[in-house]
């Protein structure tokens, strides 16, 4: 699988992170990490839990803050220690986020809830952000969920929901954090049907998962991290078919096996 070109500049990563160090007080959960993520690439992370591959893609957006390194998101510079206000504004409005847990508003709507970042961070009008709202969610599978609200909905629903929200921001990159660990088995499957789909249409995707099958389908390059560190990188049919790294092959003996 070859990374889908979604930008006219195609040379020029839409994430570079490079040197990434990363502590929670005397605990180093990230160490000397260089990534770059290609425009419309999508690089799937996978590794057991408490490796760092969580915090990872937050410092991304600048959800976690880092000590050493840098990372420059679509041109804007993320810094050791905190970044400009502008440079998050910047990022923020740039980058989609999903989530293990959806986070929706209870009281609002569905199609509230996916409008509500358009009108307050783009300055769209209500016409605007509910005509992309209708669109988005008609896209995820569930336009005819628009008037419900969260409560009203199975997980599958709310995650959806909750990607249709972060699409309507018009995102250059979508990241997504374990996004089905927190639904049943039987709604997993709707939830990364749409993901296949974004995939499919060309979006930068940075995916922590371990959904090993769909790892394996989607991604133009998997990544093992071991302990705050990449050991393993490379197209999926290499990774999970023939690991060379002794760690990537113990991780994958056991996740395969279940």
């Amino acid at each position: 699988m070859t990374a889908r070109d979604s930008s006219p500049d195609t040379d020029k990563p839409v994430v570079l992170m490079e040197g990434l160090n990363k502590h929670f007080g005397s605990l180093h959960v990230l160490r000397d990490v260089d990534l770059s993520v290609a425009p419309g690439e999508v690089v799937v992370i996978i590794g057991a839990s408490g490796s760092g591959k969580s915090t990872l893609i937050r410092c991304i957006n600048g959800l976690e803050e880092f000590q050493q390194g840098r990372i420059d998101v679509d041109s804007n510079e993320l810094r050791p220690n905190g970044a400009s206000r502008r440079a998050l504004h910047t990022i923020r409005r740039e980058v989609g986020m999903v989530f293990q847990q959806f986070n929706l508003f209870p009281h609002r709507s569905v199609r509230d809830n996916v409008m509500l970042a358009p009108r307050k961070v783009r300055g769209w009008s209500r016409e605007q952000a509910r005509e992309t709202a209708d669109k988005l969610l008609k896209r995820v599978g569930i336009a005819d969920q628009a008037d419900k609200y969260p409560a009203q909905l199975s997980g599958g629903q709310q995650q959806r929901v909750a990607i249709a929200r972060a699409l309507a921001m018009q995102p250059r990159l979508m990241l997504f954090d374990e996004p089905t660990s927190a639904l049943d088995p039987e709604m997993i499957g709707e939830v990364l049907d749409v993901m296949r789909e974004l995939a499919r249409e060309g979006m930068t995707m940075v995916v922590v998962t371990h959904e090993m099958g769909f790892a394996r389908e989607v991604a133009d390059r998997a990544i093992y991290i071991h302990q705050g560190s990449i050991v393993e990188q490379g197209p999926p049919e290499a990774v999970f078919d023939n690991p060379q790294n002794e760690r990537t092959q113990s991780f994958l003996s056991r996740v395969l096996k279940h």
